[in-house]
């Protein structure tokens, strides 16, 4: 690999870039899948959504180590997965009845 050129503010705009594609893409699927990522409706799956995505998550990184992407980006999937993740985890420590589907359980 070729070393990395470009200014410091190159690499501020890209990181910007980045991160506004990340958000749309989470944003964009969350609106198409019905937040099913937290609220999922646990049909087969009776584990919450912080062990779901976790599960995810391990999914891509075993793709990413077996060079296994079948025509998807992995790396930008894994960051969406993370981000999900953080945002869940602190869903969860808010602890409030409108975050069962989160916890996968009633918290009334």
């Amino acid at each position: 690999m070729k070393p990395l050129t470009g200014s410091m503010a190159d690499a501020q705009r890209m990181i910007q870039a980045e991160c506004r594609e990340v958000e749309r893409i989470l944003l964009a699927k969350n609106a198409a899948y019905g937040n099913s990522a937290l609220q999922p409706v646990r049909i087969f799956s009776k584990a919450d959504a912080i062990e779901q995505i976790r599960v995810r998550i391990d999914d891509k990184l075993s793709r990413i180590a077996r060079g296994q992407a079948a025509g998807e980006d992995v790396t930008l999937d894994l960051i969406g997965y993370l981000v999900l993740l953080r945002v869940a985890e602190k869903m969860a420590t808010e602890n409030t009845p409108a975050l069962a589907g989160v916890l996968g359980k009633d918290l009334r």
